[in-house]
């Protein structure tokens, strides 16, 4: 069999609608192809152009062209199948002479060569661009994965037409060609113009197409292969996930920081508050002192002032009666008629009185205040300073002490007095106190021994914090106690609720019913909140005053001996509370005095 007989058949270059080999073949979007002409008039007068074969609709009627290529081959096959023989040569040949041999000469070989589809270097020839279908019979087809040669390729490696040797008619399966020529449907897509394998990227337009549209409409673009383009992709995709990853990581970073600044934020606001609260407290002490001492002053004066008036008037109201008993002996003496007696006595009686002169003498109004006004001037410029200094800097850890505005430890508070009103006595419960705790016979003191007793391991006892609670219950009003803390370096004041957990570690905050302000290392002082709150003391206390203010939720802490207010916490007491206190551990002998519940003295 020839190479025709093996290739080319009539069938393949036959429009479908005049049954005649191609005449200016035009294809359609669908990828059929036809006469121009007559899929032209197929279409006139149709209300839906429609494809004859598929019966694709088109909206809109297409604007056919030419097919250049396919006219080309076409006219190639009418020269190598008998010299251009028209539509009743090739009916013939469609009834008779399919499939016969014909010989070729070399020139139009390479011109058919050069025409036909060529299969990709990375796209081995299958069985079924081979024709044939996998059968016992048909090894090379029954393999579709090892690359077969085309004949045609065999014929221009051997410099001519060789003598290609017949096979069995079983072996010859209808071969799947399109306008553009073979291609392989399982591994690449075709292109829906020149139905041709997609096997070219255009740099230029960005574009996936096949050779037909690279030599067609994209003749002089920075073309390369999908395989090509897609090694490009890979590198560039390998560097976005770089920039990318790195993008999540400042985005990480970023998250931090914010957290970060949050952080510090609370730290920072938790800082203005204590600030804050202790300067206006403060303040509001030293206008409390200064108006109660105004008071005291003022009203010392007055009464001063009414003494001196009371005096001053008897010794007037005695001048007064001796000048009438002397005014009454001067009348007499007057209108007596004896010129000898008159003239004995007029010596004695006009002789001056003992009186005092009372042209200078007054009741000053001044109320000696001046000297309170100055001072409470003076710790007025004092806070003014200390704002401005917040205006510029904002709150530091000095400007948040009570330094600027601290009250002389010889001036008691009034505010200090009036909490002291609520004092109650207050004895520790030996049931609950840690083994390591020794608690004296009155109830009042506390101090951490070297080793446990031996003591019942009771639900009430602590077994791991050495603290105890104090037996007295607080389920409403307001209460008041004071504790000797002189000469310890570490301890914790203040009450927890009866519902606490006892055993094991505690998380002492006030979530889990803890409120107590604590001392650690002889000068730092907190107060135990999420994350603790930092408390800044210039005066260490040696005795520390808790009230407690039950209905209003209130947690207040004291410098006794400098009537100075330390700190206050808000909450909802829930449930009744107890005293707490812990005089922590001993520390090998640095930390060994004990916690006392001293008498509350309310003395000037």
């Amino acid at each position: 069999m020839s190479l025709y007989g093996n290739l080319l058949s009539s069938d393949q270059f036959q429009c479908s609608i005049c049954l005649d080999i191609f005449n200016n073949p035009s294809s359609t979007p669908c990828g059929h192809s036809f006469c121009v002409t007559c899929i032209n008039q197929y279409w006139d007068g149709a209300k839906v152009c429609q494809c004859p074969l598929c019966k694709r609709t088109f909206q809109k009627r297409p604007d056919l062209q030419i097919n250049r290529t396919l006219r080309e081959i076409t006219e190639q096959f009418r020269s190598m199948s008998g010299g251009g023989a028209e539509g009743g040569g090739v009916a013939k040949e469609k009834k008779g002479v399919k499939g016969r041999q014909c010989a070729m000469p070399n020139e139009l070989l390479d011109e058919l060569t050069r025409k036909l589809p060529r299969p990709h270097a990375s796209m081995p020839i299958t069985s079924e661009d081979q024709g044939g279908e996998p059968s016992p019979g048909n090894p090379v087809a029954a393999s579709s994965s090892v690359p077969v040669q085309s004949p045609l390729s065999t014929m221009i490696g051997a410099g001519g037409p060789p003598q290609v040797q017949p096979r069995p008619a079983e072996s010859y399966g209808r071969r799947r060609f399109t306008v553009s020529g073979a291609a392989d449907s399982h591994n690449i897509p075709l292109c829906d113009i020149h139905h041709r394998g997609i096997m070219i990227f255009c740099r230029t337009d960005g574009e996936c197409i096949c050779p037909e549209c690279e030599a067609e409409v994209h003749p002089d673009h920075d073309t390369v292969t999908v395989e090509a383009a897609w090694v490009d992709k890979q590198v560039q995709l390998k560097e976005m996930e770089a920039q990318n990853q790195e993008m999540i990581q400042q985005r990480l970073v970023k998250i931090e920081d914010i957290r970060s600044s949050v952080s510090q934020l609370e730290l920072v606001v938790e800082r203005a508050t204590m600030g804050s609260v202790c300067m206006f407290s403060a303040l509001t002490a030293a206008l409390e002192r200064a108006q109660a001492e105004l008071m005291n002053v003022m009203q010392a004066n007055r009464q001063t002032a009414a003494n001196r008036a009371d005096a001053l008037i008897r010794q007037l109201e005695l001048e007064v009666e001796q000048l009438r008993r002397r005014e009454s002996v001067l009348a007499q003496l007057s209108t007596t008629d004896d010129h000898l007696q008159g003239v004995k006595n007029f010596a004695t009686v006009t002789a001056p009185l003992p009186t005092n002169d009372w042209s200078g003498v007054s009741i000053t109004c001044d109320l000696g205040i001046n000297a309170i006004y100055r001072s409470l001037a003076g710790e007025v410029e004092k806070f003014q300073e200390q704002l401005r200094g917040i205006i510029e800097t904002g709150f530091t850890e000095s400007s948040s002490s009570t330094s600027s505005l601290e009250t002389s430890p010889a001036r008691p508070q009034p505010r200090m007095r009036r909490v002291q009103e609520f004092a109650v006595d207050v004895t520790l419960d030996c049931n609950t106190a840690h083994p390591r705790l020794l608690v004296s016979d009155d109830m009042k003191s506390v101090r951490c021994g070297d080793r446990h007793q031996l003591l019942p391991d009771n639900i009430e006892r602590f077994d791991r914090v050495v603290c105890v609670l104090g037996r007295e219950a607080i389920t409403s009003g307001r209460h008041y106690w004071e504790v000797q803390v002189g000469g310890k370096t570490d301890w914790d004041l203040g009450v927890a609720r009866q519902s606490i957990n006892r055993k094991g570690k505690i998380d002492v905050t006030p979530n889990n019913g803890y409120w107590f302000l604590s001392l650690r290392d002889k000068n730092k002082y907190a107060f135990r909140t999420e994350p603790s709150t930092d408390v800044h003391l210039n005066l260490r206390p040696n005795k520390i005053g808790i009230f407690v203010d039950f209905d209003r939720g209130q947690v207040s802490f004291y410098n006794v001996d400098a009537k100075i207010h330390i700190y206050t916490f808000n909450d909802t007491f829930t449930e009744c509370i107890f005293p707490f206190f812990s005089p922590c551990t001993n520390r090998s002998g640095k930390n060994d005095g004990p916690l006392v519940i001293t008498p509350v003295d309310m003395s000037e």
